[in-house]
């Protein structure tokens, strides 16, 4: 874990305990932007960033939690892009969260996952398991943002499965009672609504998708060709060999490299909130490229 703080004006490099990937109530978290700020905080992070799924309504509220904490402040977001038939998560940072064609394009992004959500009870309710939409709506801060993971904590509450972990193999996978496909965003335009409001995008936990070597040179390729500046190289899903194997990729690409726990909640995520290990040496940090988009506590511009 790293130790490093933000000093003004040298602050920030490889060693920032960046925390740039996390999750509240907003999306498919369990705890609201402001408890998330503390517990950053709490934790040793020194650079935050709240990125909900495809959703900013949380950003003013973790931007002035975080501030009023002493804690420097990106803008975030997490985009579900469909390419080469598998969902891929592109994160923005550092964006005009008020962007008006952002905003529209995330509406969109949102707008299926109701009638997805419908589809995946009816599923679940031919394999015997009833009320799945009513009782996965429990679990969600917002109804837009339904998805397998409020289906999930459902599952588990309701005793068909001992852990989340189980249900997604049970039944939100592809083949299984609970799983319908949604159509997401398209990478170039998720590209141009994070780069037109300002901010960077990073491909986040690259690891976790099953392409194929040809499939994701072709993802990491396209993505350049539309902007693309950065990949996420540690990250809670990712093992000491995946950092490796990404640190070697955003070397190879000129990609700068980004960091971020995935931390949904206290009683579901492997990796808490600034608990990851530090970037090599050898990388280029993303957040370097966004300094002029940090929002910086008081005391740090003195």
């Amino acid at each position: 874990m790293s130790t490093s703080t933000l000093t003004f004006p040298d602050r920030v490099n490889h060693l920032t305990n960046a925390d740039l990937h996390c999750h509240s109530k907003v999306s498919d978290g369990t705890l609201e932007p402001e408890a998330l700020a503390a517990r950053a905080k709490a934790n040793g992070v020194t650079l935050w960033a709240l990125t909900d799924h495809d959703e900013v309504a949380g950003q003013q509220r973790a931007l002035d939690a975080a501030l009023a904490l002493g804690l420097p402040y990106l803008t975030g977001v997490e985009v579900s892009v469909s390419f080469a038939g598998q969902v891929v998560h592109i994160v923005g940072l550092g964006f005009d969260h008020h962007n008006e064609p952002l905003l529209a394009g995330l509406r969109a992004t949102r707008g299926g996952r109701e009638q997805r959500a419908r589809e995946m009870a009816a599923g679940l309710a031919q394999v015997g398991i009833k009320d799945a939409y009513e009782g996965a709506l429990k679990y969600v801060g917002n109804p837009e943002l339904i998805s397998r993971t409020h289906f999930a904590r459902f599952l588990v509450e309701a005793g068909h499965c001992s852990d989340i972990s189980e249900v997604f193999r049970r039944y939100l996978t592809e083949g299984k009672p609970g799983y319908v496909e949604h159509r997401w965003a398209r990478l170039g335009d998720a590209m141009r609504w994070i780069l037109e409001a300002g901010g960077q995008a990073v491909i986040a936990h690259p690891a976790r998708y099953s392409f194929t070597p040809t499939e994701e040179y072709a993802l990491i390729t396209e993505f350049i060709a539309h902007g693309g500046r950065g990949i996420e190289v540690v990250t809670g899903s990712h093992s000491d060999a995946d950092a490796a194997k990404y640190t070697e990729t955003a070397l190879e690409f000129a990609l700068l490299a980004s960091r971020g726990s995935d931390f949904h909640s206290p009683e579901e995520s492997r990796t808490d909130l600034g608990q990851l290990k530090d970037l090599s040496g050898r990388l280029s940090p993303i957040w370097q490229l966004l300094d002029t988009r940090i929002h910086w506590p008081p005391a740090a511009r003195q």
